[in-house]
């Protein structure tokens, strides 16, 4: 079973986005911060990231450089989920190794056909 980690502050979103993600058959961990999610990614590594950018103490695009600079997690895949609109904070997720970019809110459809698309690559692949 694909393990997803959600790295989200907003408890509401991340509550959802664990029902969505479960419904799929999909082992999900949480995390409120970056900083947790960091401790959460050396237990365990996740097969992939849904990633806010707006969050206390470290913020979402400080763990995606930090991800995607690593060799054990930078074939990884994270998709960034925010409620940023502007386009400065796209190119620069894109920038970082954002595998996928979404604005909240997203529709449940699109994102679930995303983190499907990105687990069959990831798992595809040899690690």
């Amino acid at each position: 079973m694909a393990r997803i980690l959600i790295v989200d502050d907003d408890e509401g979103m991340t509550d959802l986005l664990k029902l969505h993600l479960r419904r799929e058959g999909l082992e999900i961990e949480t995390a409120a911060d970056a900083v947790i999610a960091l401790r959460s990614i050396m237990k365990q590594l996740p097969d992939l990231v849904l990633l806010d950018i707006e969050m206390p103490y470290m913020g979402g695009l400080e763990l995606l450089k930090a991800l995607k600079s690593d060799p054990m997690t930078k074939h990884r895949p994270v998709i960034v989920l925010t409620s940023r609109t502007d386009e400065d904070c796209y190119v620069q997720a894109k920038s970082l190794g954002a595998d996928a970019f979404f604005t909240k809110p997203v529709s449940k459809e699109h994102l679930l056909r995303e983190v499907a698309f990105r687990l069959a690559q990831s798992l595809a692949a040899p690690r």
